[in-house]
């Protein structure tokens, strides 16, 4: 941006010494103030095909960020998602219910654990073909 700045104001001058539209310049030294103007824009010209370089460069760099926060996101998601199924589970069962005939059976609190397993394991499966774990 500094050389920028620098370059692109002499652009306007620079041609209008080389044009001849200046009475004090001599006319032997045209030749060498085309030389010059012709030089500051093929630099002007150079600042803003690395500028547009630089700018290509933010931008793939902003995408492939956005692209890794997304996959973040995807697996917070996943995590959560687990995490939530088997509190849902345990929420139901401590709420102190009668009506519940598992309750009464010695086999009501293991069931309950293995269906919790059993819903974590296969969300897992399918999270991790997924590509979100």
């Amino acid at each position: 941006m500094t050389f920028r700045r620098a370059t692109v104001p002499l652009q306007e001058p620079a041609v209008r010494l080389a044009g001849g539209s200046i009475e004090y310049v001599p006319a032997e030294l045209q030749p060498y103030l085309r030389d010059v103007a012709d030089h500051l824009s093929r630099v002007n010209e150079m600042v803003d095909g690395l500028d547009r370089l630089l700018s290509d460069i933010l931008n793939a760099n902003l995408a492939q960020v956005s692209v890794q926060q997304n996959n973040d996101m995807r697996k917070i998601s996943a995590w959560a998602a687990l995490a939530a199924v088997p509190t849902m589970i345990a929420g139901v069962y401590g709420m102190n219910f009668t009506d519940m005939p598992e309750l009464r059976q010695p086999w009501g609190y293991p069931a309950a654990l293995a269906l919790m397993i059993g819903v974590c394991l296969v969300l897992h499966r399918v999270f991790k073909r997924s590509g979100w774990l």
